[in-house]
């Protein structure tokens, strides 16, 4: 038999007087996986985390969190989770290592556990030569990695994590990264919202797209870059009069012109026989009209290409 999904919503509706933030969502995040909830803003990803973690009381629906309704049983599910949110939790007053002590010490730990578990957390976020100062002499993007360390003192079961490397260093986005695989690994479910397209692709099991409330998508992040995304065949001219030329040739499958690098893209579906057919064909009609390029790429779809398409067909229809 299947395990529950160790997060689920079913029907979850929410308004704030006549402004309904979301309508009729329904997820389950199996136990141990990565959900990425993304969407523009306002899309309802906020209200939807708060009413997650027992801070907002949904208006209908049923929604559960390690299997304890979040409404009725909402200290109980407050026992299971930890929560990362944009701003932190931490004191100031306090150094990196006291702050991370505390945490352990809240959380039954031993001083001496909690100790080294704060030592390896100073570690792996690369905060240790900081681990004696006080909180005010900590930049933002420092503030932000011991938050982050101190919702992993001990392991949730389930995490929620609200944009947890905005504002942060690639070097220290990375960190955060493995910390969040090596608690994944350990059986930690955890639901992420980012505001990074590519983050959400490193780490996510399945996401979830929501715009004005309603899903609008939901898949792997491979199913929705095969599903919405574009390949591109980008070819650059090597003169001006080159460019022209490509710009007007087979208007129907330009995506972009771009004059200042001389650059066209072209839809292109190259993973299929009959995408590398329609590829080559493209090469051979720039050959034919005597076009030349200094060089040429194929791009594969992310995940930036399925937020646009996504964020725009939803436009359209609004409109």
């Amino acid at each position: 038999m299947a395990a529950s999904p160790a997060i689920s919503a079913s029907g979850l509706t929410k308004s704030f007087g006549k402004h309904t933030v979301l309508k009729d969502v329904s997820i389950a995040v199996p136990q141990g996986s990565v959900l990425a909830l993304l969407g523009p803003n306002g899309a309802g990803k906020t209200t939807m985390l708060r009413i997650l973690t027992t801070l907002d009381k949904p208006d209908s629906g049923q929604v559960t969190v390690g299997g304890y309704d979040v409404v009725r049983e909402s200290r109980e599910v407050q026992s299971i989770i930890g929560v990362t949110g944009q701003s932190a939790s931490i004191d100031e007053k306090l150094t990196g290592m006291d702050n991370l002590v505390m945490f352990g010490q809240l959380h039954q730990l031993s001083t001496r556990d909690a100790k080294a578990r704060a030592k390896q957390l100073l570690e792996q976020f690369d905060l240790s030569d900081a681990a004696n100062k006080t909180l005010k002499s900590y930049s933002g993007g420092m503030r932000r990695k011991l938050d982050l360390a101190a919702s992993l003192i001990v392991a949730p079961p389930i995490l929620f994590l609200d944009e947890p490397t905005t504002g942060l260093d690639p070097t220290s986005r990375v960190a955060i990264w493995n910390g969040i695989r090596e608690l994944v690994r350990g059986g930690t479910t955890v639901l992420l919202t980012t505001q990074y397209l590519d983050e959400a692709d490193q780490l996510a099991d399945t996401i979830t797209f929501l715009n004005n409330g309603r899903i609008i998508a939901k898949g792997t992040p491979a199913q929705l870059k095969a599903k919405l995304g574009v390949t591109r065949f980008v070819v650059t001219a090597t003169s001006n009069e080159d460019f022209d030329k490509l710009a007007a040739l087979l208007p129907s499958q330009i995506l972009a012109t771009e004059q200042r690098t001389r650059t066209v893209s072209f839809a292109a579906v190259s993973t299929s026989l009959d995408g590398l057919r329609s590829l080559a064909s493209l090469i051979e009609q720039i050959a034919v009209a005597h076009i030349a390029i200094d060089n040429y790429s194929v791009q594969q779809p992310d995940l930036d290409d399925v937020f646009t398409q996504l964020t725009s067909q939803k436009d359209k229809e609004n409109k």
